[in-house]
């Protein structure tokens, strides 16, 4: 889900990797930290290398940069990676099933975590690896957990935003079917109403999970199970369907990923835009933008009031293959301290994970949207947490596309995305 290097966070964002199966690789499958593997290194100092995606944004290099001059004997190497998800998810994936202990320090979507510790190949964040949780907002540390064990440690989140103009809508809609009656001013001025990320991929996994989520229901419930087949999921996915068969989600909108919803509301063709903080920064200062004096922000309409965002972010993991687990932990500490998530935010547009940030006036005065994606993260629903992930998006991406489009009922769509989930976790 990504363009610039702030996108990577949405998704929050990010594209995961269908092609691999959901149990396949080395490594313990019972979330135990790999075993022997967990236990070595703890003391271990020297240099390490440290994994993510592409740095569009300049916010790893300097910071790396910063690092090394104050640590020469415990330099850190930035591998950079590719701009697509499930390139670098495949690209770590393929190190940890080989053991490798050149990836120190990885960089982790907030929906591999769970994927990548049941597998045993995250080091647990405990005893004395322990890092210090308290300041950060509680959903950024669920995103990290699993199993009632931290196996990361939360570095940068994100919510969704309700984008709308300002200029034709001067109070926005705290629900649904209120935004969905304003869709009269967009067709009186000649535009689109309301656009997200319908295109198929994991774009559309998030959409979809948030007007499940948003209307009450849940894809997975507490046990890691399906249920789908409630009234409340059938509302949620409805309302998409609905929206786009009657036209308030224009017909060019499932094409849309990040991007294209992003272009379209910029040159004014939306009256409103479900995306990510990044938009904010593009569509005030592109000369090009349309929308740059009437740019509204709102928490994503719900219910009965704000809806359940999306939880979007990455965290940090050690890897249990490292040999120096005393340098990553301590570079671990430093890429989530206060200094860096006030880097993260000004230089990247990243959302920080401490919640003391959100309130300070100085970087409100910056980025004016940190309170209504403060109050988004509070409200924000993880995607499915499941070790299976890949096999679940893809049941969620067909499904909901082909509910949306009109090519399934939205019934049928919730019947065959509940039998193809428990299918995937049965049969791994």
């Amino acid at each position: 889900m990504k363009s610039p290097k702030f996108l990577l966070p949405a998704a929050a964002a990010g594209i995961l990797a269908l092609t691999l199966s959901a149990c396949g690789g080395g490594g313990s499958t019972g979330g135990g930290g790999g075993g022997g593997d967990a236990e070595q290194g703890l003391d271990g100092r020297g240099p390490i290398t440290y994994v993510q995606g592409k740095d569009n944004s300049n916010v790893v290099r300097p910071l790396v940069e910063k690092w090394n001059a104050a640590h020469p004997n415990e330099k850190v190497t930035f591998k950079e990676q590719t701009d697509q998800a499930d390139q670098q998810h495949d690209d770590i994936v393929q190190h940890f099933q080989a053991k490798d202990a050149g990836y120190d320090v990885v960089d982790v979507d907030v929906v591999w975590t769970a994927e990548f510790a049941a597998k045993g190949w995250l080091q647990p964040l405990k005893d004395k690896m322990a890092i210090d949780t308290s300041a950060m907002l509680k959903p950024t540390v669920e995103s990290a957990t699993y199993k009632g064990t931290l196996y990361a440690a939360p570095q940068t989140s994100d919510g969704a935003i309700l984008y709308y103009r300002k200029d034709l809508v001067p109070t926005p809609p705290k629900t649904w079917d209120e935004m969905m009656g304003m869709c009269s001013i967009a067709k009186a001025n000649n535009i689109g109403c309301f656009a997200g990320q319908f295109s198929k991929y994991e774009g559309l996994t998030v959409n979809a999970s948030e007007a499940i989520n948003s209307s009450g229901g849940s894809v997975l419930d507490k046990d890691g199970k399906p249920s789908l087949n409630t009234s409340e999921a059938k509302t949620g996915l409805e309302n998409l369907a609905k929206a786009y068969a009657d036209g308030n989600i224009p017909k060019e909108a499932i094409t849309y990923k990040e991007e294209e919803s992003r272009q379209a509301f910029q040159d004014g063709k939306l009256l409103f835009l479900r995306n990510w903080p990044y938009v904010y920064n593009l569509a005030v200062t592109e000369g090009s933008s349309k929308v740059k004096d009437v740019l509204g922000m709102a928490a994503l309409p719900g219910k009965n009031g704000p809806g359940a965002s999306s939880l979007g972010g990455h965290n940090m993991a050690v890897s249990v293959y490292s040999k120096n687990k005393a340098t990553a932990l301590d570079f671990l500490k430093f890429m989530t301290s206060e200094e860096t998530e006030k880097f993260y935010a000004t230089q990247g547009s990243l959302a920080p994970v401490l919640g003391s940030l959100y309130d300070d006036q100085a970087l409100v005065a910056k980025l004016p949207y940190l309170p209504v994606l403060k109050t988004s993260i509070e409200n924000a629903v993880p995607r499915p947490v499941t070790p299976f992930y890949p096999a679940v998006t893809k049941a969620i991406q067909e499904n909901a596309y082909s509910a949306i489009k009109g090519e399934k009922s939205v019934e049928t769509a919730l019947s065959d995305m509940q039998k193809s989930i428990e299918s995937a976790s049965a049969g791994q």
